[in-house]
């Protein structure tokens, strides 16, 4: 009987919400995760409750030439990938404002471009990996349709299922994961009329129970967005042409991928 390598797994977003719950149950089944975010320290932190387990490949995934260097890392280390979970951008809560054209660019620079720079780096690794699965996580932002987000719509939804078909004929899964609810309205206070409670941790476990079915896409019955995509605790992870002052009048952002 042939030896059972452990998965080898490249994770983005993983400095906080459900990104950081799902690099903990990643590494806790024994696999291989080579893990971004922008913050070098977050990574750091689970190279060092999972030595050997870890590779630590942060970076600004808004950056071509960053996310090359993190592909050609990957690629020295293990020479594939068999798993790859883009949970890309930000979560921008504008209180039903009219969006401010340098959120919506920084919307589309961290959200989407971002995640095609990693499928585009992906790829080869994925091709030569084992059962390989590309799974991309979609935040409010780039999933909700325009009239609850004036700037994002359901584009995420649209980049993998144009993606799909070509990487099938490579014998590559692609699944969307992606806020569970069809359109209700937004409360006050940013949350969901809706009983399902999930904390980042337990919607981290049912993501990962469901990819094993490799599904088409997966829905997270949230009650309040801002238990995945939580906000900074300050502004400094601002993008440079975004004021302090107007992240409080209606524009917090998220920190970058």
């Amino acid at each position: 009987m042939g030896l059972t390598l452990p998965r080898r797994y490249w994770l983005t977003g993983a400095g906080n919400g459900i990104g950081a719950s799902l690099a903990e149950a990643i590494l806790e089944t024994g696999a291989y995760l080579a893990v971004s975010s922008r913050s070098a320290r977050s990574c750091d932190s689970f190279s060092v409750r999972y030595p050997g387990q870890v590779l630590t490949v942060p970076g600004n995934l808004t950056d071509s030439q960053s996310v090359r260097e993190i592909g050609e890392q990957i690629a020295r280390q293990w020479g594939a990938l068999d798993s790859v979970i883009l949970n890309l951008g930000t979560a921008e809560y504008v209180d039903g404002q009219p969006a401010d054209h340098t959120l919506i660019e920084h919307i589309v620079r961290s959200n989407l471009l971002a995640a095609s720079f990693c499928i585009e780096v992906a790829m080869p690794l994925l091709r030569a990996g084992a059962e390989p699965h590309l799974v991309g996580i979609a935040s409010p932002v780039t999933y909700l349709p325009p009239s609850q987000n004036e700037t994002g719509g359901n584009a995420m939804r649209y980049l993998f299922t144009s993606d799909r078909a070509g990487l099938a004929s490579a014998g590559i899964d692609v699944t969307l994961v992606h806020p569970g609810y069809d359109g209700p309205s937004l409360g006050p206070d940013g949350c969901f009329p809706t009983q399902a409670h999930q904390s980042a941790d337990e919607a981290a476990r049912h993501v990962l129970e469901q990819l094993v079915e490799r599904p088409r896409e997966v829905a997270l019955p949230i009650a309040c967005m801002t238990a995945l995509w939580p906000l900074p605790s300050s502004t400094e992870t601002m993008p440079a042409d975004t004021d302090s002052c107007q992240a409080k009048n209606g524009y917090p952002i998220k920190g970058q991928p």
